[in-house]
């Protein structure tokens, strides 16, 4: 394997490495756990249970709303820096520590004394080093091969982490995270190692599992990826926040890219409150299990894996615009089968008592949310490349996570003050909607091959 396909490869385990964060964590496991907590600790306080599934969707909404904030914030400022100094590569082990320990701290949220709070702060700084991480690694692309293999890199490189995503979810199903009916794994065992289902340490392990696997899945990266030299552009911090400050002030002249980031802002902030949500739902609306949602999970992984891996060739071959555009219409149609979907009802068509029809569509809808969101992501990062060049891409990505992220709260709070409002979890989707609908709407402006054409 010659050297730079070593680090293409090297680049690649990181997507696998940190993938667990959204499979396990955000969406699958420790997700509807926290809900299923939440749930109970305002049941205990005489809530209905209705209500009690509403605020604990609601919390778990404000809890993301900060710290999406606080990556907004931050997230072009450390571009910007790093890239003036040329040095990525030490961002990455500090944001990766901050994973680490955020990931790891989760098992402190016991089912009989739940500390809420302290679990979204650790929770809170996981996702702040997850996403951090991030940026400084999808800077590194650039600089990996040509504009003409951008799509087919983006898309192996998710395709690889989707693929670690779902092994990881099958070890914590089938070992670890226990039924809270039944105290079993999927497969009817005790978790291993001795640990207690009744207070729920199998699922609680998924926070140090996910940190362990991180940790040990990240020696490849930070063995075989190296900077290359000459590819900052070498200014004082000063100067590389007056350039940042410029940037942002040409934007509304720099029609395709400006188009770009608010068309994504939108699908994207969508998007992942569908992943943060997806589980959430599934366990108040349908009263799904961990083990159900873990399946649903599995299911959504191996689609993404596979239409992510598709999508990448199409997107080298066609441009990532198309595959944007698609995929957004998939993911309209999803949320619209949910919103109008219940345990009693399908868009007010009502169900025999004990259907299992809403969980057949439900799981159909997990393959769609995970290929469509697969592919969307994919194809984004290869557009934003597209826009960028490789001396300023760690501002440029820092650019593309405050995009996504200066309005990353607007769908978490717009579910938590719908669901509040309602009283409602399936109602409190329903916003997800327009913020699609606002994302293709802005594409309308994007050039297929961006400032590169």
């Amino acid at each position: 394997m010659t050297t730079e396909r070593k680090r293409i490869w090297g680049w690649y385990f990181f997507d696998w490495a940190s993938q667990p964060y959204n499979t396990l964590l955000l969406t699958f496991v420790f997700g509807p756990y926290f809900a299923e907590v939440a749930r109970a600790h305002y049941l205990a306080q005489g809530m209905t249970v209705e209500a009690a599934g509403a605020q604990a969707q609601a919390f778990w909404g404000y809890g993301q709303t900060i710290s999406g904030i606080l990556i907004a914030l931050l997230a072009p400022v450390l571009g910007a820096i790093a890239d003036g100094s040329g040095r990525r590569m030490v961002w990455i082990w500090v944001f990766s520590a901050f994973y680490v320990i955020g990931s790891w701290g989760l098992w402190y949220l016991t089912p009989d004394m739940p500390d809420l709070t302290l679990a979204m702060l650790f929770f809170g700084l996981g996702l702040i080093g997850m996403e951090f991480a991030t940026i400084f690694t999808n800077s590194l692309m650039p600089g990996l091969a040509g504009q003409d293999e951008m799509g087919k890199i983006s898309g192996a490189g998710f395709a690889f982490g989707y693929l670690g995503g779902i092994i990881a979810l099958l070890i914590m199903l089938v070992l670890l995270a226990e039924n809270g009916s039944t105290g079993k794994t999927l497969i009817g065992m005790d978790p291993i190692l001795g640990l207690d289902a009744a207070a729920r340490e199998g699922t609680r392990s998924v926070g140090p599992f996910t940190a362990l696997w991180y940790a040990i899945f990240m020696v490849p990266f930070f063995l075989w990826v190296r900077e290359k030299p000459g590819t900052g552009t070498g200014q004082p911090v000063g100067a590389a926040l007056a350039d940042l400050l410029a940037l942002l002030k040409s934007l509304p002249s720099r029609q395709s890219l400006f188009a770009y980031l608010m068309s994504s802002m939108f699908y994207r902030d969508a998007l992942n409150a569908l992943y943060g949500f997806g589980g959430v739902y599934a366990s108040g609306v349908l009263g799904w299990s961990v083990t159900q949602i873990g399946i649903f999970g599995i299911a959504g992984a191996i689609a993404a894996s596979l239409a992510t891996w598709l999508g990448g060739k199409y997107d080298s071959a066609r441009g990532p615009k198309p595959v944007i555009v698609v995929s957004c219409w998939v993911l309209i149609l999803v949320t619209s089968i949910i919103v109008g979907m219940s345990r009693e009802q399908i868009f007010g068509i009502p169900l025999a008592e004990g259907s299992s029809l809403p969980d057949i569509i439900m799981y159909v809808c997990g393959a769609l949310i995970g290929a469509a969101g697969g592919t969307v992501q994919s194809a984004s990062r290869t557009m934003m490349v597209f826009h960028t060049t490789p001396e300023r891409a760690t501002e440029a990505f820092g650019l593309f996570a405050l995009s996504g992220k200066a309005t990353a709260f607007i769908a978490p709070f717009a579910i938590a003050v719908a669901s509040d409002l309602s009283g409602s979890q399936r109602i409190g989707v329903a916003p997800l909607i327009g913020l699609f609908l606002l994302g293709l709407v802005l594409l309308i402006w994007v050039k297929p091959k961006g400032e590169q054409a």
